[in-house]
């Protein structure tokens, strides 16, 4: 039998016949869905070249009340959108919940992560195997570091060989493996943070509570 939780999180499917055809589920809410289409009939990559025809590359948006609209992108446009596309990728990569902020040093390795998946041509791979930022990951590669003695191009090319080895695993997950209290590196991750408090800390703490 079902829990309470286990039903209210459960999402509700309505099936919807558009225009042209097709079925489309619309979860929860969702008005719009929105998917890239890429005909590759009209695409030719000669070494380092690629030549697009006229409708290559295009988007499709349907929407809940059954209409659709499909839309060939300009090829003089293609550059412009490539680049807003890549902005909001690697934008995504730096979302998190309020009460698990990224620090500056996070977001870098985030995006130094993701950009090593990109170039080796994995567009979803990164989140897939649990990447995104994840709050005090910095702190852990440092770590791991100072516990092993290497550099720190050894350290993340490790992370992600055992985030590829292992799909069920998160990022999240492996790197909260290296934080657990009594490990050598949870150690070193608590003197770290610690370290990092104490710079940011507005008023002596000792001192105010004489006056208490």
């Amino acid at each position: 039998m079902a829990t309470e939780t286990e039903t209210k999180s459960k999402t509700e499917y309505q099936e919807v016949t558009l225009t042209d055809g097709r079925k489309v589920s619309f979860p929860g809410k969702r008005k719009v869905s929105k998917e890239t289409l890429i005909d590759a009939n009209l695409i030719t990559v000669e070494g380092d070249a690629m030549q697009l025809q006229a409708g290559a590359v295009s988007i499709r948006m349907d929407f809940r009340n059954g209409e659709t609209r499909t839309i060939p992108l300009p090829l003089s446009l293609l550059a412009q959108f490539a680049g807003h596309g890549a902005e909001q990728k690697f934008g995504d990569e730096l979302a998190t919940t309020a009460d698990k902020p990224l620090s500056e040093e996070d977001m870098v390795l985030a995006i130094d992560d993701l950009s090593a998946q990109i170039a080796a041509g994995n567009w979803g791979k990164a989140r897939a195997s649990g990447g995104g930022g994840v709050s005090g990951a910095s702190v852990v590669v440092q770590a791991i570091c100072e516990a092993t003695g290497k550099d720190l191009a050894t350290v993340k090319n490790y992370l992600q060989k055992k985030l590829d080895s292992d799909p069920a695993l998160s990022r999240r997950a492996l790197y909260d493996s290296f934080r657990v209290a009594g490990t050598k590196t949870g150690e070193i991750v608590a003197r770290l943070e610690a370290a990092k408090t104490a710079k940011t800390a507005k008023v002596d703490a000792d001192a105010e509570l004489a006056l208490v």
